[in-house]
């Protein structure tokens, strides 16, 4: 693996990532297999945040603070994940946190390879916000 992700090529492409859907945390793996081939691997807190599981379906995360509980979902924001949402706002919905990729301003769309995903993120958010059930 170390002599592929070192070789000239497979640098080339992935200098070209953006047109390709490759996930933005690849050359931080790929730079530390000696690491995470280790024995005593643990995962550091980098790695953990770097790490990156496509949502599908909605899942829940029940959550308390000071004595309040909350109820937080988290729904897959790919196209044929969206239609789910409106499951999530037959409840009592208080707050809506929208999260977006920024470095994901030059690449577009697995679905729709002509689709920016920044431009289409932000297309998402304005038809959340013009949303009267919400």
């Amino acid at each position: 693996m170390k002599r592929l992700w070192r070789d000239k090529g497979v640098q080339e492409c992935y200098n070209k990532s953006n047109h390709y859907q490759l996930s933005d945390n690849i050359a931080h793996f790929l730079d530390n297999l000696d690491r995470l081939a280790a024995y005593n691997y643990r995962p550091s807190t980098e790695d953990i945040l770097l790490t990156r599981i496509k949502t599908t379906g909605i899942a829940q995360y029940p959550m308390s603070f000071n004595d309040v509980n909350f109820r937080i979902f988290d729904v897959g924001g790919q196209r044929a994940e969206r239609k789910k949402w409106s499951k999530c706002f037959d409840n009592d919905v208080s707050a809506i946190i929208f999260c977006t990729a920024i470095s994901e301003y030059d690449q577009t769309l697995s679905e729709d390879d002509k689709t920016n995903r920044l431009v289409d993120s932000f297309n998402v958010f304005k038809a959340l916000c013009k949303n009267r059930v919400l």
